[in-house]
C-alpha cells in the first residue's frame, strides 16, 4: 500500500496532466516510471524518444499520443516497419477505439484511410509526404514504432526522410529498442524536429537469467546477477574486450566443467590424430531432449533460434519423430479451430505443396517452425497459437527477433555463428541482446531465461561477454537514391536538397556540427532576403553599389597588405646590412630614438633581430615590426670589445658615447616620410572609384542609409556562402553522392539544369543558383517508382523494353528487377523463350548503358538483373498451379518455398502496380492485367484479397 506522500504526489500528477490521467484510467494497469515520464513530456508538447528493452511497454507512449490526438480533434499516424506489425497494431487500436476511427494503409491494404487514426508502414507515410497528400492536413502526432530500423541498410533511409520532411507542427514520438547512443540520436532529433526529450530505460520488465547447456547439464552463465556484474563493468578503468568482460563474471564451475568436457571428447569433425582415436565424437544434444528438459524445468514456452530455415523445419520433424507431444486434448481442439480459421481460404489444391498436413501435425503437438519460407497464413497461425500459450516450442530464424510481439519464457540459441548472406559470422552483442530479449512474458513470468547450447570451441567467457555487453549503437544507413534525388530536387531544388542531406542523421553522425551549419546558413539566407527588400530602390541597384564599395575597400586593403609586405622585405634587407657600432634611428614605439647596434642578429632561419642599446640605456633585440621603413646607418661609434650588455656600468658608458654622437653628427629628431601610397597609382582602384561615382545610387539623398542595409545584406550573403563552403567540405560523401546521382539523372534527361540567370542582387532570391535543375516528365515518372532498381525500371519504360508483352510475359520480365536469389543457393536459371527472352535482352542493353553512365560519374552501379523468378512469375500469371510453378522454378534452377514464392509475388505486384500508374497506356493496361493474374490463390490470401 502506498504512503500518504506517494498518494499526494500521484494526485498532483493527475491534476497537472488530466489527459494522461484519463488515458491511464482506461488501461487497467499502472504505468512504469519511464512510461509516465515519456507521457508527461508528450503532454507538455514535447516530442519524445523512448528507448527501452523488448517487452518493456514502449507502445503505451505511442498509444497515449493517439489518445491525445483524438481528444484534441487532430489526426495521428502510427507507423511500423513491417506489415505484420501494422496489422497487429491496427487490430489493437480498433479494439480500443472502434473501426470507424481507425484506418490501415500498407502496400496490400487500404482500410478507412481518412480515419483520424491511421496505422501504416513507414514507406506509405514517406510517399504521402513527397506527394503532399491531403491526408496530412490536421496531422498532429506521428508515432514511429521500431525507429531503430533506420539502421537497416535497405530501408533505413525511409525513416530519416520522414523525420526530416514532417511538418514542424507535427509532434514526433519515436520508439526504439535499447541503443547505446540514444543521446546522440536524441540530439539529432532536437536539431531537425525541435524540442525532444529522451527517455531511456535499461531495466527489463522481467529479469533475465543466462544459462549454458553443456552435454546434459545446465549451468548458470554468471556467478553474479546481471545487475551486479553490469555495475562492475561501469566502473572499469578501461574498455574491456568481450572475453575479458565475460571472464570477470562467468561462473567458474562452468569454466572448469567445459575444460574437462573438452578433454574427454573429440571436436565436431574429428582431428584424425591417433590420440583422438579413443575419444567419443561430440554430438549436440537432440532437440527433443532439450525441449523435454525445459518442459520438466517449467521453462516452456520456448523459442529456439536456428539460423537456417531447413534447420527449423528439421527440428519440428525430429521432435515429432521422437514422440514429443506438448499439448492436451483441449489445447489441440483450440489449435485446430485456429488453423481452420486462419487457413480456410487457402485453395485446397495448394495445401499439399505447402506442406500443410505436416505443418498442422506439428502445431497440434505444440511444435512449430517460424521463418520467411512459410506463407503468411502459416506464420500468422503460429504467432496466434504461441501468444495464446498453445504452441510450446517454436524453432525460428532470427527474423522473429525483429518481428511482431511473440515473447516466451525461455530463449534457446543453438549456435552463436550465423550466415549473413555472404559468410559465416559471429553473433554480435546487439544481435544477442535482441534474440534473448524475447525471454520473459510481462504479467505472466516472474523471470526469463536464455540458454546457449555449448559446442566445442565455444568459450563461456566470450558468451558471458556477449551477454553482458550493452553496446548496440544506432548507425544511419541513409544514402541518396535516384528516386529520392528527383523527389528532393522537384520539391526543394538542388541547393536546398543538399541542405536536407546535411540534416540527415547520417551526416549528423559524420559531423555533428553540419546540421547546425545548415540551419545557420538558412538563417543568414532568410536575413538576406529581408535586407534585400529593405534596401531596394527604383533608381538603382543598391546591392551592386554596396558591392562596388566593398570591392574598393577590399582592393585598398589588398594594396596596403602588398605595400606592408614589400616594406617588411626592404626593412629586413636593411637590417641584415647593419654592422656592430652603426647608429640607427628607431622611428616609433617605446624604443623611439637613437640606438647603437651591438649585434646584427642575422641568421639563416629567420628575419634579422639586431641587438641594440638606446640612449636611455635599454638593451634588447628589435625586429622588422619596429621599422616600417628601411633603416640606414646614420653614424658609427666604437663598441668596446667583449661588451657585456647586461652590465649596467657598460650600458651607461656606451649610452653616453651615443648621446655625444648625436651632438657631433647633428642627429636630432627627424620626421620620417611615409612615401607615396600605392593606392594612389593603382589603375584598378581608380576604375572602381570612377564606377562608384558614376553609379546612380551615388546621387541618392538617403544613400548612406540604404548602403548600411546593403552592407548587412552583403554580410549575410557572405556568411551564408562561407557556411555553404564549410558544409561542402564536411558533408563529404553524402553531398558528393547526391551531386553524382543528380549528374547521372541530368545526363539521362531526368533532371535539366536551368540556364544561369543574371538577376540584380537586391531582387534575387538568396540561395538561387545557376545549377538548380528542374524535373522533366521522365523525372516525374521516376519520382513515382519506389524500387531498389528505380532508375533501371524508368529506363526500361522509356526505352520501350516492355512494349508488346502480354501479362505473363511482363510479369516474367519485371521480376528480373525485383527478385534476388539467396546467396546460399546455387542458381543457374532459365527463362521463357520468345518475347520474354527478347525483352530481357533489351533490358540488358539498357542496364549496360546505365552502368556505363554510373561508372563515369562514380555512382554505385545499379544491381544486375536476376532471372531466378522469371519462370515462376510467368507460369503463375499464366494460371498454372502452385505445385507446377514451384516444380518448374526448381527445374529452371531456382529453389523456392511457398513462403518465398508468396513474398516475391507480393513484391512483383507492388512494382507492377507502380508501372500501371506511370507507364504509357499500352504497358499500363498490361501491368494491371498482370497484377490481376498474380493476385490469386495463395498470393491473394497473403495480400488480403
Amino acid at each position: 500500500m502506498s504512503s500518504p506522500a506517494e498518494r499526494y504526489a500521484a494526485a498532483r500528477r493527475r491534476t497537472a496532466h488530466p489527459a494522461l490521467a484519463e488515458f491511464t484510467a482506461e488501461l487497467g494497469f499502472s504505468l512504469d516510471e519511464f512510461q509516465v515520464e515519456a507521457c508527461e513530456a508528450l503532454d507538455r508538447g514535447s516530442g519524445v524518444l523512448v528507448c527501452a528493452p523488448t517487452g518493456a511497454g514502449k507502445t503505451v507512449v505511442g498509444e497515449f499520443a493517439v489518445h491525445k490526438a483524438l481528444s484534441e480533434g487532430r489526426k495521428a499516424f502510427y507507423t511500423t516497419p513491417i506489415k505484420a506489425l501494422s496489422n497487429q497494431k491496427y487490430n489493437d487500436l480498433v479494439e480500443r477505439y472502434g473501426p470507424e476511427r481507425v484506418g490501415l494503409l500498407t502496400g496490400d491494404n487500404a482500410v478507412n484511410g481518412d480515419a483520424p487514426v491511421v496505422v501504416m508502414t513507414t514507406e506509405v507515410l514517406r510517399n504521402m509526404l513527397y506527394a503532399e497528400s491531403p491526408a496530412l492536413h490536421g496531422l498532429g502526432y506521428v508515432v514511429m514504432d521500431e525507429v531503430h530500423y533506420l539502421a537497416d541498410r535497405f530501408r533505413g533511409a525511409v525513416w530519416e526522410e520522414v523525420i526530416i520532411h514532417l511538418p514542424p507542427s507535427v509532434t514526433l514520438v519515436s520508439l526504439s529498442a535499447t541503443v547505446s547512443n540514444a543521446e546522440e540520436f536524441a540530439d539529432w532529433l532536437v536539431t531537425v524536429r525541435g524540442d525532444t526529450e529522451v527517455v531511456v530505460s535499461e531495466v527489463r520488465p522481467i529479469p533475465l537469467w543466462q544459462h549454458m547447456l553443456v552435454g546434459n547439464r545446465v549451468f548458470d552463465l554468471f556467478s553474479l546477477r546481471p545487475s551486479a556484474h553490469a555495475a562492475e563493468h561501469g566502473a572499469s578503468p578501461r574498455p574491456l574486450s568481450t572475453r575479458e568482460r565475460g571472464a570477470s563474471v562467468v561462473d567458474p564451475e562452468l569454466v572448469r566443467y567445459v575444460r574437462e568436457h573438452e578433454r574427454r571428447i573429440e571436436g565436431w569433425g574429428g582431428s584424425g590424430r591417433r590420440e583422438s582415436a579413443h575419444k567419443p565424437r561430440y554430438r549436440p544434444p537432440a532437440r527433443s531432449d532439450v525441449i523435454e528438459r525445459l518442459d520438466k524445468a517449467g521453462l516452456l514456452p520456448a523459442i529456439t533460434f536456428v539460423f537456417s530455415r531447413n534447420g527449423c523445419d528439421a527440428a519440428v520433424h525430429q521432435c515429432l519423430m521422437s514422440g514429443l507431444r506438448l499439448t492436451d486434448e483441449a489445447e489441440r481442439a483450440e489449435i485446430a479451430e485456429i488453423i481452420d480459421e486462419r487457413t480456410g481460404s487457402l485453395p485446397e489444391e495448394d495445401l499439399h505443396v505447402l506442406g500443410f498436413w505436416e505443418w498442422r501435425e506439428g502445431l497440434l503437438a505444440g511444435l512449430a517452425a517460424h521463418h520467411a519460407g512459410l506463407v503468411p497464413a502459416f506464420k500468422e497461425t503460429v504467432e496466434e497459437c504461441f501468444v495464446r500459450g498453445l504452441v510450446k516450442a517454436v524453432f525460428a530464424t532470427e527474423t522473429l527477433a525483429l518481428g511482431i510481439n511473440m515473447p516466451a519464457r525461455t530463449v534457446v540459441l543453438e549456435r552463436l555463428v550465423k550466415w549473413n548472406g555472404e559468410a559465416h559470422v559471429d553473433v554480435t552483442p546487439g544481435e544477442y541482446t535482441q534474440l534473448t530479449g524475447r525471454a520473459g512474458r510481462r504479467g505472466i513470468d516472474v523471470e526469463g531465461h536464455a540458454v546457449v547450447i555449448w559446442a566445442p570451441g565455444m568459450d563461456p567467457s566470450v558468451v558471458a561477454g556477449l551477454a553482458s555487453t550493452r553496446t548496440y549503437p544506432l548507425k544511419s544507413s541513409f544514402r541518396p537514391s535516384y528516386n529520392m534525388a528527383v523527389n528532393l530536387v522537384g520539391s526543394f531544388g538542388r541547393a536546398r536538397a543538399r541542405e536536407l542531406l546535411a540534416s540527415s542523421f547520417a551526416q549528423f553522425q559524420a559531423d555533428r556540427s553540419v546540421v547546425g551549419l545548415a540551419r545557420a546558413a538558412a538563417r543568414h539566407e532568410r536575413d538576406a532576403e529581408v535586407f534585400a527588400r529593405d534596401m531596394h530602390s527604383d533608381r538603382g541597384d543598391v546591392g551592386e553599389y554596396a558591392r562596388l564599395r566593398r570591392e574598393i575597400s577590399d582592393r585598398e586593403k589588398e594594396l596596403s597588405r602588398d605595400t606592408q609586405a614589400k616594406r617588411r622585405i626592404e626593412a629586413a634587407d636593411a637590417l641584415a646590412a647593419l654592422r656592430p657600432g652603426d647608429v640607427i634611428r628607431v622611428p616609433s614605439g617605446r624604443r623611439q630614438g637613437l640606438a647603437v647596434v651591438l649585434d646584427p642578429g642575422v641568421t639563416d632561419l629567420a628575419e634579422p633581430r639586431p641587438l641594440v642599446l638606446t640612449e636611455d640605456k635599454w638593451a634588447g633585440r628589435l625586429s622588422t615590426i619596429d621599422f616600417p621603413t628601411p633603416v640606414s646607418s646614420l653614424a658609427r661609434v666604437r663598441v668596446p670589445k667583449n661588451f657585456n650588455h647586461r652590465s649596467p656600468h657598460a650600458r651607461r658608458d656606451l649610452a653616453s658615447t651615443l648621446r655625444n654622437a648625436r651632438v657631433e653628427h647633428d642627429l636630432g629628431a627627424r620626421k620620417v616620410g611615409k612615401g607615396r601610397s600605392a593606392a594612389a597609382d593603382d589603375p584598378v582602384l581608380a576604375d572602381l572609384r570612377a564606377a562608384l561615382r558614376r553609379h546612380p545610387v551615388h546621387q541618392l539623398p538617403d544613400r548612406e542609409d540604404r548602403v548600411r542595409v546593403a552592407e548587412r545584406w552583403l554580410r549575410a550573403v557572405r556568411e551564408a556562402d562561407g557556411l555553404h563552403r564549410t558544409m561542402a567540405e564536411r558533408t563529404g560523401s553524402l553531398t558528393r553522392q547526391f551531386d553524382a546521382t543528380c549528374d547521372v539523372l541530368e545526363e539521362l534527361g531526368y533532371l535539366v539544369p536551368e540556364p544561369a540567370q543574371l538577376v540584380p542582387a537586391d531582387t534575387a532570391v538568396i540561395g538561387a543558383a545557376d545549377d538548380t535543375p528542374v524535373v522533366t516528365d521522365d523525372g516525374r515518372r521516376l519520382a513515382r517508382i519506389w524500387s531498389e532498381a528505380d532508375l533501371l525500371v524508368a529506363e526500361c519504360l522509356r526505352a520501350g523494353a516492355w512494349r508488346g508483352l502480354n501479362a505473363a510475359e511482363l510479369a516474367a520480365a519485371a521480376s528480373t528487377v525485383v527478385f534476388e536469389a539467396r546467396r546460399d543457393l546455387v542458381s543457374l536459371p532459365a527463362i521463357p523463350s520468345g518475347k520474354v527472352t527478347e525483352a530481357v535482352a533489351r533490358m540488358r542493353q539498357v542496364k549496360a548503358r546505365l552502368s556505363d553512365v554510373e561508372a563515369a560519374h562514380g555512382v554505385r552501379v545499379t544491381r544486375d538483373l536476376d532471372l531466378g523468378f522469371a519462370w515462376a512469375a510467368y507460369r503463375w500469371a499464366d494460371g498454372q498451379s502452385l505445385d507446377r510453378v514451384l516444380a518448374g522454378a526448381e527445374q529452371a534452377g531456382t529453389e523456392l518455398s511457398g513462403g518465398d514464392f508468396v513474398r516475391w509475388a507480393r513484391q512483383l505486384i507492388d512494382l507492377l502496380d507502380q508501372v500501371a500508374k506511370v507507364a504509357d497506356d499500352a504497358v499500363a493496361s498490361v501491368a494491371r492485367a498482370a497484377v490481376g493474374r498474380i493476385r490469386r490463390g495463395v498470393v491473394a490470401v497473403a495480400v488480403g484479397g
